[in-house]
């Protein structure tokens, strides 16, 4: 079975995505992760790719999948957190995972949320393409591999809450932050079908496992073709 390699993992959505593709999955987190539902190495994640390249350990794999930390760069950070003087100094990541994922040759996914991230949106994927009830868009640079890019549906309403001091009611939810009619965390594990943990910081942080079986059916698609 193809296999995986889950870097900055959290509580796993992406890795259920990829599982229920078709793959086998290892992830890579530097949180203890009790909840993550496939077998992961704690540690740092660009370390412990280092380590694979150097020991040609990574050969093992067929696919990496990689989701640094997006605080620097996403569209919250950026935006009405920084305009109000919110929050911290965060690491921006992307460039140096990228250098090493090329290093190893693969095929391999970058995903980032909307922002100022320095990546190719070869794929923007919206919870409204899977009839989920978020929208967490997301986009993802495509690395040795291609696939064509599905349509970007028009969505049905307002996602529910205050923004701009309006409070609104609509058919998605704000699966981050609290108050405000933020999403409860069953209503989160719903919209984004992530039963497996109730801690609301991995929720939120999460993408939906849709967007990633999607991914995954797609990569494995293009390989066959590759292959045949």
């Amino acid at each position: 079975m193809p296999r995986v390699l889950d870097l900055f993992s959290c509580a796993g959505g992406a890795a259920t995505g990829y599982h229920r593709a078709g793959f086998n999955i290892d992830g890579v987190d530097i949180a203890a992760r009790p909840n993550y539902p496939f077998p992961m190495h704690r540690g740092d994640a660009l370390e412990r790719l280092a380590h694979l390249i150097t020991t040609g350990e990574i050969e093992r794999y067929t696919l990496v999948h990689a989701s640094p930390p997006c605080q620097a760069q996403c569209a919250l950070t950026v935006g009405t957190n920084r305009s109000q003087g919110w929050g911290g100094l965060h690491d921006d990541l992307v460039a140096p995972t990228r250098e090493l994922l090329e290093r190893t040759g693969l095929p391999y996914v970058i995903e980032q949320p909307n922002g100022r991230a320095t990546i190719r949106k070869d794929l923007s994927l919206c919870g409204e393409m899977f009839g989920l009830g978020v929208l967490r868009h997301r986009n993802f640079e495509l690395g040795n591999w291609t696939t064509p890019r599905p349509t970007h549906r028009v969505h049905r309403g307002y996602v529910r809450g205050h923004r701009h001091g309006i409070y609104r009611e609509g058919p998605y939810v704000a699966p981050y932050g609290s108050g405000g009619g933020k999403a409860s965390v069953p209503e989160m594990q719903t919209a984004m079908g992530i039963t497996w943990t109730d801690v609301r910081e991995e929720l939120t942080e999460a993408i939906p496992l849709a967007y990633t079986k999607w991914i995954g059916t797609a990569f494995l698609t293009c390989r066959q073709e590759v292959l045949a």
